[in-house]
């Protein structure tokens, strides 16, 4: 079996031990708190509801390191859990909490540089509040934010937008671009439709309406990486296409340029749970724009860290790249500019 020197899963999530009660000090809202009710585990409540149960591995960080060294992988890219984005909050709460979460993430890859590296979340309602804090994740030497694939059901390509993802792309801070909310959520409770049918829907809504709404032809520089493979994005990227060429008058109105023309230019990570869709994907946008991640530690993730991909027998090139180099690339962590980052993920320890 081919190895690689380094492997580097760029979607993890994470979360505070402790969280302050923000409901009680801000007087409002379905703030996520956690019940810590027995050892190793903690029930998240949204508000006074039961949301989930999560295991110590969301917040013990030494426990993390342990249990992905188990899947020959060194580093984890961690992020906050996008029911944390809260979005729905007032701007200023929520540019609270985003410090609160990000000053976490901070201490954590501080704490474990040759094993972390961080994501910050911003409060995307307010967009000048969301650039004051993506220039903030900057001074704490995060390479890029993770944000929700719509805010508040308005999709990335409303104008109101464009400045923040400008600044990334000035800034050149790295952008993931995770499903949230899924639309129609409400209508498809049963069978855990949110999760399985919702998400890959959500993220193409994300990536759609940012081709079409004309951001990658605003900002060429821009790094975005779409989580879950970009969810049903590329599957359907024929009908995308088919639908620009037949009814430009209502698909083509904000953005002349074929979809097709975008594949390649963003990333996605490797999450298919299928080695043939994997190798679809490679083809449609090559093993550069591929990113390996897990979702790690929710049960819905790709838990065995890309076990799957090192038994699809790819050319060590194809492993390399996305093992870390296209993580590299999408976090904009050139061996030049940023030797001591580097260096310090390739260390042996």
């Amino acid at each position: 079996m081919a190895k690689t020197p380094l492997k580097i899963d760029m979607h993890t999530h994470i979360i505070p031990k402790e969280i302050p009660n923000f409901a009680e000090k801000f007087g409002y809202g379905d703030f996520i708190s956690l019940l810590h009710h027995k050892p190793g585990a903690a029930r998240m409540m949204k508000g006074d509801k039961f949301f989930r149960e999560i295991q110590a591995n969301c917040w013990d960080e030494s426990a993390r390191i342990e249990e992905y060294k188990a899947f020959e992988t060194k580093v984890q890219v961690i992020c906050t859990i996008p029911v944390m984005f809260s979005y729905w909050a007032e701007p200023d709460n929520c540019l609270e909490l985003s410090v609160f979460l990000n000053d976490h993430i901070a201490e954590v890859v501080a704490d474990h540089p040759n094993h972390y590296l961080g994501l910050g979340t911003v409060p995307m309602q307010d967009p000048e509040l969301a650039i004051k804090e993506l220039e903030r994740c900057k001074e704490l030497g995060m390479p890029g934010v993770q944000i929700g694939s719509n805010i508040n059901n308005q999709n990335l390509s409303k104008p109101m937008f464009l400045e923040f993802f400008q600044a990334c792309e000035s800034l050149g801070m790295a952008v993931l671009v995770h499903p949230w909310e899924m639309m129609g959520r409400e209508y498809m409770e049963k069978y855990w439709l949110p999760w399985l049918v919702g998400m890959p829907a959500e993220t193409a809504r994300a990536a759609a309406s940012m081709i079409f709404g004309g951001v990658f032809e605003k900002c060429p520089k821009l790094r975005v990486c779409f989580a879950h493979a970009a969810g049903s994005l590329l599957a359907t990227i024929g009908r995308l296409e088919h639908g620009y060429n037949c009814r430009p008058d209502l698909v083509a109105v904000h953005n002349d340029v074929n979809p097709r023309e975008y594949l390649g230019k963003f990333w996605v990570d490797s999450i298919t749970h299928d080695a043939d869709y994997l190798k679809y994907v490679i083809d449609l946008i090559g093993s550069d724009k591929i990113c390996l991640g897990s979702d790690y530690p929710f049960p819905l993730g790709d838990l065995e860290i890309g076990r799957f991909i090192e038994e699809m027998n790819l050319p060590q090139e194809d492993l390399d790249n996305i093992f870390y180099q296209s993580t590299l690339d999408w976090l904009g962590l050139s061996k030049k500019k940023d030797k001591k980052i580097i260096d310090s993920l390739f260390e042996k320890n």
